[in-house]
């Protein structure tokens, strides 16, 4: 039985800090002509991390639903009118408009209702991002010692 390529056996030939130097050091890899399809960043000691950006208000949850609403229907809006084939830009733009103040309107009641359900048990905005305390290069096990190799020139 042939073990697919992410299961093979992989070495660990650098660690680093920072994302941006493995990936630095992948880049070496690649320019000395490495087969850096072989090769594989991953990040070890993994956090999640949610930075609270704001409040968040009736008023701003029903206008960034309103703003998501706008956009979804005025690019459904433009799609359906593609399909007119005697004067499909008047009336793609047309549709664009019409479809993205049926939007706005939809998606701003929408997500002034789902706000309001939470019941205040959420009143903030954030965003989630996920952090890694290093990073390793590793490479499938039979490339392990020109990689070490290439990597030490560095």
């Amino acid at each position: 039985m042939t073990r697919s390529q992410s299961e093979k056996a992989q070495q660990v030939v650098g660690s680093y800090a920072t994302y941006a130097e493995a990936e630095r050091a992948v880049d070496h890899l690649s320019d000395q002509r490495f087969p850096v399809e072989h090769a594989a960043i991953v990040g070890r000691g993994l956090t999640t991390v949610e930075q609270v950006t704001g409040r968040l208000t009736t008023a701003k949850a029903a206008l960034t639903s309103a703003a998501t609403g706008a956009l979804l229907g005025g690019v459904l809006g433009w799609l359906f009118g593609l399909f007119n084939l005697v004067n499909p830009l008047v009336s793609g733009l047309l549709l664009a408009l019409y479809g993205a103040l049926l939007g706005a309107i939809i998606g701003g009641v929408l997500g002034l209702l789902a706000h309001t359900m939470t019941g205040g048990s959420r009143d903030f905005s954030s965003v989630s991002s996920m952090r890694a305390d290093s990073y390793d290069v590793l490479v499938d096990a039979e490339f392990a010692e020109q990689a070490r190799g290439l990597l030490a020139q560095r």
